[in-house]
């Protein structure tokens, strides 16, 4: 990712952390990890609360490894979210910034929505890219972890553009081959947000619970995803009211997207 793009999730970590420190929050998982960014703030927050952060990715950066080794209160486990997410406990918050497409981020909500129900806490989720573009186009890191009949066809060859529901062989923003692209945007099973949509929908479809999901539409796009019973859930709820669907931040993530593929555009008629 470039310097020209804030894209970190730790952008929003002053509102993460005090939507933490409302839910009581200790021990938390973080899926994707990130040294120097988000990692160190929600180790720092687990050291003082007396808990304990655990992160999963399958290949951090060796920075990170050496960071986490060093903390008696951190837990790294290099796997794929979805081959451990089931085996841990007393988790009261997730935060899901790792493979950015519908089949792994509904069953990463899934597993920890059953851990918590497990556990008798309520669901507390923190995700980032439910924004463009990955809120109705599936990334994939690893497709082969992707089981075929729910993996949209893809390519690392590709960008992606506002506007634009296809791809842009060699243009656009795109991976330089370290990550690929479904190669259309919309319909089901296809993207981050509506991965968050069709897990909401299974979480209340017996009509016993409802959830509470907040879209921060700031970079990449930020969801808040709680349990509405929870005893924290009001206090939450007005904490993130004020961001959620808010139309001036929308509007500005757009101009910033607008700005971002512009010098894209730019640099590749640069070379030509």
């Amino acid at each position: 990712m470039s310097d020209l793009l804030i894209h970190s999730m730790s952008e929003f970590s002053s509102l993460i952390l005090e939507a933490l420190e409302l839910a009581g929050a200790k021990n938390i998982v973080e899926i994707g990890a990130e040294f120097g960014g988000m990692s160190s703030h929600l180790a720092e927050h687990c050291r003082k609360a007396g808990g304990q952060f655990t992160t999963i990715d399958p290949a951090p950066k060796p920075e990170f490894i050496a960071w986490a080794a060093g903390q008696p209160h951190v837990t790294h486990l290099p796997a794929a979210s979805l081959e451990v997410m089931g085996d841990l406990e007393q988790v009261d918050a997730w935060v899901i910034d790792g493979d950015h497409n519908h089949y792994t981020v509904l069953n990463e909500l899934r597993l920890a929505d059953r851990a918590s129900r497990r556990d008798g806490r309520p669901l507390l989720a923190f995700l980032h890219d439910i924004g463009w573009p990955c809120a109705r186009r599936d990334f994939y890191y690893a497709p082969d972890r992707i089981p075929p009949e729910h993996r949209q066809l893809f390519s690392f060859d590709v960008g992606v553009t506002l506007g634009y529901a296809g791809a842009l062989p060699g243009r656009g923003f795109r991976g330089m081959g370290a990550f690929a692209w479904a190669l259309e945007a919309g319909g089901p099973r296809n993207g981050v947000l509506t991965a968050v949509e069709d897990f909401i929908t299974e979480a209340e479809q017996d009509g016993t619970r409802q959830m509470c999901f907040a879209n921060i539409p700031a970079v990449f796009g930020l969801g808040v995803l709680f349990d509405a019973s929870a005893l924290w859930a009001d206090p939450l709820a007005r904490l993130v009211e004020p961001y959620h669907d808010n139309e001036l931040l929308h509007k500005l993530e757009i101009n910033r997207l607008r700005n971002y593929l512009k010098v894209i555009d730019m640099q590749d008629e640069r070379r030509g």
